[in-house]
């Protein structure tokens, strides 16, 4: 039966006791049945992992004595900052919960011309915390031991002046038939625009500052599937999915 893997807020020390979070502590009694004595794996998301055993479950709350310090690490060498339109419903969540998997670093919400979501305030302190959340669920499950950094939902524009990754690329069907190519950069920013695509002054915009047309192939893809596919490309040519027979 597979470890259950834990995201603690608190810094991890080995050779420790520590009260887990209520809504894990929940999730491991109630849902999981873990009992005195079941083995965990924790992170703090500074990197590494920490074995960790169950040492009294009482309702909600679960202590755990911490292990030793593994320095085990998946993190691919590339660097990947998607900046993404917000959409609507659960398209935001399965983007942030699939990137993740995937290996990007950092994602940014992006306010465009054709984006139909708008966030106040409050409302968009919430959604960021509501993704933080799906981001470290998604660490939970796939095995990262360091958290993508969710950023507050940007205007375009701005995330465009603020980007210094390496290598830049906008994902649009109106360009010529193209694949990422040419030496493997340190990191990508790669910006996918909302249903309906960017509009032709958003495109002109993301070329001056820098960033390449990219087409992954005849097909018009959705802004929930399109940062998936380009990602997953991007990491098999110069990330971490890359091998022998890699394309």
């Amino acid at each position: 039966m597979r470890i259950p893997r834990i995201y603690s807020e608190q810094s991890l020390q080995p050779h420790t006791r520590l009260v887990l979070p209520a809504d894990a502590g929940q999730h491991l009694a109630r849902v999981l049945r873990k009992r005195e004595g079941d083995a965990l794996l924790l992170f703090d998301g500074r990197g590494g992992e920490f074995p960790a055993q169950i040492t009294a479950v009482q309702r909600q709350t679960v202590t755990v004595a911490v292990g030793e310090h593994r320095p085990l690490e998946r993190e691919s060498a590339l660097a990947i900052h998607l900046g993404i339109a917000l959409s609507r419903g659960e398209r935001m969540d399965w983007v942030v919960q699939k990137a993740t998997e995937l290996g990007a670093t950092e994602l940014t919400p992006l306010y465009t011309g054709r984006t139909e979501v708008k966030l106040d305030g409050a409302r968009s302190d919430r959604k960021v915390r509501h993704w933080q959340q799906v981001a470290i669920s998604a660490c939970e499950q796939c095995g990262r031991n360091r958290l993508p950094a969710v950023h507050t939902p940007q205007r375009l524009g701005d995330w465009l002046t603020a980007t210094r990754a390496e290598r830049r690329l906008v994902l649009h069907h109106r360009a010529a038939p193209s694949a990422a190519a040419g030496e493997r950069p340190a990191s990508v920013a790669l910006l996918i625009g909302p249903e309906g695509g960017l509009d032709d002054g958003e495109i002109l915009a993301a070329e001056r500052a820098g960033f390449q047309p990219l087409q992954l192939g005849p097909r018009v893809l959705r802004t929930e599937t399109a940062p998936l596919a380009a990602i997953a490309i991007l990491q098999a040519r110069w990330g971490d999915m890359a091998g022998q027979g890699a394309i």
